[in-house]
């Protein structure tokens, strides 16, 4: 079968974009290496043509299961996550996304949080995330609660396009 790429990724307005992800289950652990190799040969994709790309969520590409990949030199890849320890203290940034890549977000994002998940073994992990990396997880696990970058901007004024 055919590796999912970056015309699978959906598209702002999708309606599976906007559903909540049910977590992966032990026994669909051997699920998971097929849903990441479709990730990360999206998220591959999306960095040749459109210049950026750390991180991607199951359901962008349609797999509606609270899985994370991220890469930052290293992949990780992020099973149930659930973040807490969220700093008071925010700082805004312009946000971008695979769904819309063309266009930037104004956002307001914890500086710091604590990131609890399973790994590709089933292994209880933590991970303490600070400023852009906190900012990326904040968005990802977002699109597992249905919630999109957009849904987030400070204010009408907080859109352009990617210039």
């Amino acid at each position: 079968m055919p590796r999912k790429g970056l015309e699978d990724i959906l598209q702002l307005g999708d309606p599976l974009l906007y559903e909540t992800c049910q977590p992966v289950l032990r026994e669909e652990l051997p699920l998971v290496p097929e849903w990441v190799a479709d990730l990360a040969n999206a998220m591959a994709e999306i960095r040749r043509t459109y210049n950026f790309g750390r991180g991607i969520a199951a359901p962008q590409l349609g797999i509606m299961k609270r899985l994370i990949y991220i890469d930052l030199g290293q992949p990780r890849i992020i099973i149930n996550p659930e973040m807490d320890g969220l700093s008071e203290e925010m700082f805004e940034l312009w946000d971008d996304c695979m769904s819309f890549p063309n266009l930037l977000v104004r956002v307001k994002r914890h500086r710091h949080l604590t990131l609890r998940y399973r790994d590709q073994d089933w292994v209880p992990r933590e991970w303490q995330a600070a400023d852009d990396v906190a900012e990326l997880i904040q968005h990802e696990v977002d699109h597992l609660d249905g919630i999109l970058c957009t849904m987030r901007a400070l204010n009408p004024k907080s859109f352009r396009w990617r210039g």
